[in-house]
Order: C-alpha cells, then sequence, then structure tokens
C-alpha cells in the first residue's frame, strides 16, 4: 500500500502562482511514476503532468510553459510548480502514484485550486 498526502492548493489571482506538493508513504518501488490530475465541476479528470523516477516528465499541451512538474525521490515527494494561473485551471488537483513493477496505482485526496479576482 503507498499513501499519499497532498498540499498547496487555494485561491489566487489570475496570473499568480501556487505551488503543490505530495509526499508518498509506504510500500514504494523505487521504478514509478508520479504525477498530478485535475478535474473541474463537470468535467473529466485529466493528466496535468508526470515524472518518472528516471525524471521523465510530460505535460497536458494546456499547461506547458507555466507549469513544472518536479520530484524529490530522497523523500519520494513530487512538486507542482503552477505559474501564470488562468481561471480555466481551476479544478480539484489529484497527486497520482503508479507502481511500475505491479502497475498498482494510488490517488491522493485532492487539493482544491480557485484561480479568481
Amino acid at each position: 500500500q503507498v499513501q499519499l498526502v497532498e498540499s498547496g492548493g487555494g485561491l489566487v489571482q489570475p496570473g499568480g502562482s501556487l505551488r503543490l506538493s505530495c509526499a508518498a508513504s509506504g510500500s514504494i518501488f523505487r521504478l514509478n511514476t508520479m504525477g498530478w490530475y485535475r478535474q473541474a465541476p463537470g468535467k473529466q479528470r485529466e493528466l496535468v503532468a508526470s515524472i518518472a523516477s528516471t525524471g521523465t516528465t510530460n505535460y497536458a499541451d494546456s499547461v506547458k510553459g507555466r507549469f513544472t512538474i518536479s520530484r524529490d525521490n530522497s523523500k519520494n515527494t513530487v512538486f507542482l510548480q503552477m505559474n501564470s494561473l488562468k481561471p480555466d485551471d481551476t479544478a480539484v488537483y489529484y497527486c497520482k502514484f503508479v507502481d511500475l513493477l505491479t502497475s498498482q496505482a494510488y490517488w491522493g485526496q485532492g487539493t482544491q485550486v480557485t484561480v479568481s479576482s
């Protein structure tokens, strides 16, 4: 089992920045992928960004150039730096951990990000 604890959401004005963190604990296999997904009201959950334990990253087109995902493997923590935030970025952001040995996926509880003036 893997537990995920997210932090860093909140209310920010358009153009502002936020940094999300997600710490994983439990039975963590060294080869894994961590990422952030988001779900806005009435919409499907979508990938925002992901990063493998090797460092390979993947971003949704809508956030490229504005968001940066990074991780600290020594602390099993993933970060999402969000800059130039737009109202369309408003959503609940979920952390996801995928064990690449078993393909088991785990989700965090979600953290609300609201971009509004």
